[in-house]
């Protein structure tokens, strides 16, 4: 176990539970330094209206509380809150669904949506959203997947998109920033993970395909380590390993990663440390890798906690970095690592 900062209560418990008035799909620890234990939930209802809800743990009594709950329509496909280390912004968050939205919480504790970004001015159709990825060194730069099969890299203090790109053959299901401004790589249905910088864009890298297609199997999620830029994972629909690839040689993984009995749903690289990650699953379980020991085949986690269901998302802080969330049913558990 890591060691933690003071103001910790006596008794040091493991595991704080926090149930919903709904399923939870959405999720985001807050970076801010002076809002600790806080984080956003998104609803995953089946229809228009949908919730996102603001918790955050009184470390004296050990219970989460709602601090704010606005509406939001459709399910959030993706919750992130601004990757402000020091504190110093405004206390913002983003959503995506529909399109890309901006909030931003008021000192008072009232939510107010700042931005709403849409691309195609002239349709009465929007392609939904599925993920976006908001830019540590630069945080005016959010990047959005959709399933038109375009990413979008948007300025969000100008509200105008610095570009859009057809990414892949098929719907665009994630997209994550590498350490920098320049480059991101991008996964989908078309069970690809493609490389872009955006200093040269007539170009992209294909650095893994999960099969030959039409026998290729989609790509759900992609994670940029950012201890150690050379490291992505993604992970097959349906698919209960989770392949770790080296940029610097591609088309073959460094390492399957095979510790679930049924299929993946999230993947999370450890913000603290270079060698670790956690997946979560069908399975009901949450299994951390210490991959220190690649190239040599990584047989099994080092620390597997079962939930008492499917688990359905999972966020490592970045914040406070001994505390990982999963969320399952219409429950979101903090636990200990």
């Amino acid at each position: 176990e890591m060691g933690s900062s003071g103001g910790e209560p006596i008794k040091r418990k493991e595991i704080y539970t926090y149930n919903a008035d709904w399923e939870i799909y959405g999720m985001s620890w807050t970076v801010r330094p002076d809002q600790r234990f806080r984080l956003a939930l998104g609803s995953f209802i089946e229809e228009y209206a949908n919730k996102v809800q603001i918790v955050q743990l009184s470390e004296t009594s050990g219970e989460f509380r709602q601090t704010a709950i606005f509406d939001h329509p459709y399910p959030t496909t993706k919750i992130m809150w601004i990757p402000d280390k020091t504190g110093s912004k405004l206390d913002m968050l983003a959503t995506t669904g529909d399109y890309l939205r901006l909030w931003e919480v008021q000192p008072g504790g009232a939510v107010s949506m700042r931005k709403l970004l849409n691309n195609n001015k002239n349709s009465e159709f929007c392609a939904p959203l599925t993920s976006f990825d908001w830019n540590e060194t630069d945080p005016s730069i959010v990047g959005t997947a959709s399933i038109d099969t375009t990413c979008t890299i948007w300025n969000i203090e100008t509200g105008q998109a610095k570009t859009q790109l057809i990414a892949h053959d098929k719907e665009v299901y994630d997209i994550a920033f590498a350490t920098g401004t320049d480059v991101f790589a991008s996964v989908g249905a078309d069970g690809s993970v493609r490389l872009f910088d955006l200093r040269s864009l007539e170009h992209s890298t294909i650095i893994y395909e999960s099969g030959t297609p039409p026998d290729s199997m989609a790509l759900l999620r992609l994670a940029w380590n950012k201890q150690d830029a050379n490291y992505i994972a993604t992970f097959g629909q349906d698919s209960t390993g989770v392949v770790v690839l080296d940029i610097r040689m591609p088309s073959v993984p460094a390492s399957d990663l095979n510790g679930h009995e049924a299929g993946v749903n999230a993947i999370a690289w450890a913000p603290h440390s270079h060698c670790h990650i956690c997946s979560a699953g069908d399975d009901h379980q949450a299994l951390i890798w210490d991959l220190q020991a690649l190239p040599r085949p990584i047989e099994d986690p080092i620390l597997a906690y079962k939930a008492d269901n499917a688990v359905n998302q999972l966020q490592w802080s970045a914040g406070q970095p001994d505390w990982v969330a999963i969320s399952f049913d219409s429950k979101m558990q903090i636990l200990r690592v």
